[in-house]
């Protein structure tokens, strides 16, 4: 997932707000990258499109469950957090002649805020980043099915070489005679990264099921270990800091703890609005201000023993 993890989210003093907002105490670092920005001394950062998507099963005796990453500590984005598949946009993510079945991509524009080129580059990104990721693969020979297994050699040379951008998703696509299955797919969140931050992304959210026959990666190039759990109780590890997690991630992940099934899921009706964190001076500290509808208590920071383990 892509949501800009800067020191302020490894730092061993970031604390929770004691005030009226909710949000965290920046480090002190940040006070002048705030005066800088207030002033005009400073530009804030392009937010770079990126999709990520939850991925979801029902699991005969768990319920609901919910596929996650963690991801290396050598990753210089969101070291040792879990997070859902998902990466930033690719240009050609957006080519018009790959197969579609599905809501077409203006569709996708009016429930993301975006027009339909960039809605068609978001829904290929989640596509092609969680088959990069784990190799689940919502695409299919024909408008209606779905590939059963893409474990095997040549499906990894495929991926590797989507990985090193020798090969297009659309290549890929038409190359094995696929269609990619947009209908799989439901969006469900945006969230963007705070201006006060040196790299940022804008993130649209989506949810799928998993694919009867498909098995997803057990630990890919960009993470160390996965998991197959509860919504409700990844969110709970994520807000007592167990396991290290962005705020949209939590987010994600307690919205989803309200549903039973992957079908009660998928049937949810959502009204989506982008949703970006503030930074704030309060008490002469910076604080990052969090929606109030994150679920609480919030996660400490995660430190850099936290990343390591």
């Amino acid at each position: 997932m892509a949501f800009g993890m800067s020191e302020w989210a490894r730092h061993e003093n970031h604390e929770p707000v004691e005030t009226t907002v909710t949000g965290f105490k920046l480090p002190a670092s940040f006070r002048a990258r705030f005066e800088e920005l207030r002033s005009g001394r400073a530009e804030i950062a392009p937010a770079r499109h990126a999709a990520t998507v939850a991925v979801l099963r029902d699991h005969d005796r768990h319920g609901l469950q919910v596929f996650l990453m963690r991801r290396v500590r050598s990753m210089a984005f969101a070291p040792g957090a879990y997070v859902f598949p998902g990466g930033a946009v690719d240009p050609r993510d957006g080519d018009a002649a790959l197969a579609w079945s599905g809501p077409p991509p203006a569709e996708w524009g009016t429930a993301f805020g975006a027009d339909e080129t960039l809605a068609r580059e978001l829904v290929c990104a989640a596509v092609r980043e969680t088959f990069e990721e784990t190799l689940v693969l919502l695409a299919g020979p024909t408008a209606g099915t779905v590939v059963d297994d893409t474990r095997g050699d040549a499906w990894e040379a495929d991926r590797l070489a989507l990985l090193d951008r020798s090969l297009s998703f659309g290549e890929f696509l038409d190359r094995r005679g696929l269609v990619l299955r947009a209908d799989l797919l439901r969006p469900w969140a945006h969230w963007v990264t705070p201006r006060i931050e040196p790299k940022r992304y804008d993130t649209r959210f989506f949810v799928a099921a998993m694919p009867d026959g498909q098995r997803a990666r057990d630990v890919s190039t960009e993470a160390d270990r996965v998991a197959w759990v509860r919504p409700a109780e990844a969110a709970e590890r994520g807000a007592s800091g167990e396991w290290p997690m962005l705020p949209p991630t939590i987010a994600t992940l307690a919205e989803l703890a309200e549903f039973g099934t992957v079908a009660d899921v998928l049937a949810a009706r959502r009204e989506i609005a982008p949703v970006e964190p503030t930074a704030k001076i309060v008490d002469g500290d910076v604080y990052l201000v969090l929606p109030e509808a994150l679920p609480e208590p919030l996660p400490e920071a995660l430190s850099e023993d936290a990343a390591r383990e």
